[in-house]
């Protein structure tokens, strides 16, 4: 499959997705993390096909090929997804969420609960908005939260300034290099010194900076605001998957999350950090979310 597909929304904007997997299987809609785009689902393409599954990976607004729509909030996204859907003739669907796609997710079950089936949650990004401290959070997202809240403009320009790098395509010689300067846990490094992998999740990440920075800027900033909905609205079922080494969410905010969900069973890896949980049991992932 894994060809882009380009629908007109209501609003002349434009959204662009992929498909992965099984072109006749049970749907499931991917929601990619932050700074991300559609062809992060890469990583489920050879489980999805082998457990007959078919994988729609949309780019959210402003990101690759999808159109940027200035002043969206997470509450526009589930009619996004029901465009899409609607188009590709699909009422019942699962979505699985990556890092900063769980949001995605968890507005799109708040939303949608007649038509999803149940939610997969990855390294989930939190309720930033809800939290008085930024403790348990990667370094950059707390920095990142502190500039949002007192200097919005400056964090703007930083985006831009860092937007012409994140682009590039290092040399496969300067990989080991890079892992090294992102300062991984080692289950990370290890995972992503598979060439595939290593391709599937910044190949993703260029893509988005290739599109420009107020795409990956808007994203950016729903973190940083409410919701519009509780978790202890999501009524849907909900797996939620999360390394012990995770350092941009650790493991005792994704307990808490897990807590407040009404019908969630969690599931908490031994040894498994942000990047090498989706990268090492995505087929786990993906079965565990169909059986559901």
């Amino acid at each position: 499959m894994k060809n882009e597909t380009l629908i007109q929304l209501e609003n002349g904007a434009v959204v662009a997705f992929e498909e992965y997997g099984d072109a006749s299987g049970a749907p499931v809609v991917f929601c990619h993390g932050w700074p991300s785009s559609r062809t992060m689902a890469t990583l489920t393409d050879e489980p999805a096909r082998k457990l007959g599954i078919r994988i729609i990976s949309p780019d959210r607004p402003g990101i690759s090929g999808s159109t940027l729509q200035p002043n969206r909030k997470l509450a526009d996204w589930p009619r996004v997804i029901e465009r899409v859907l609607d188009h590709l003739g699909i009422g019942e669907f699962r979505a699985l969420a990556i890092s900063g796609g769980a949001p995605y997710a968890y507005a799109t079950a708040a939303t949608m609960p007649e038509r999803v089936r149940a939610i997969a949650i990855v390294c989930g990004a939190i309720p930033m908005a809800e939290r008085e401290d930024a403790e348990g959070l990667l370094p950059l997202y707390r920095w990142m939260l502190a500039l949002y809240r007192s200097r919005p403009q400056l964090l703007r320009r930083l985006f831009c300034m860092a937007r012409p790098i994140l682009a590039l395509r290092p040399p496969v010689r300067l990989r080991p290099l890079l892992l090294k300067m992102l300062m991984l846990r080692p289950c990370d490094a290890e995972s992503l010194r598979d060439a595939a992998a290593f391709e599937a999740i910044f190949e993703s990440q260029r893509r988005a900076w290739r599109g420009s920075a107020e795409g990956v800027m808007a994203d950016a900033q729903i973190y940083a605001q409410p919701w519009g909905f509780s978790l202890e609205e999501i009524h849907v079922p909900v797996r939620l998957w999360h390394g012990t080494q995770d350092r941009a969410f650790s493991v005792r905010l994704a307990e808490g999350v897990a807590k407040r969900l009404p019908d969630c069973k969690p599931r908490f890896i031994d040894n498994a950090g942000h990047y090498s949980l989706p990268i090492r049991y995505m087929r786990e992932i993906l079965a565990d979310l169909i059986s559901v």
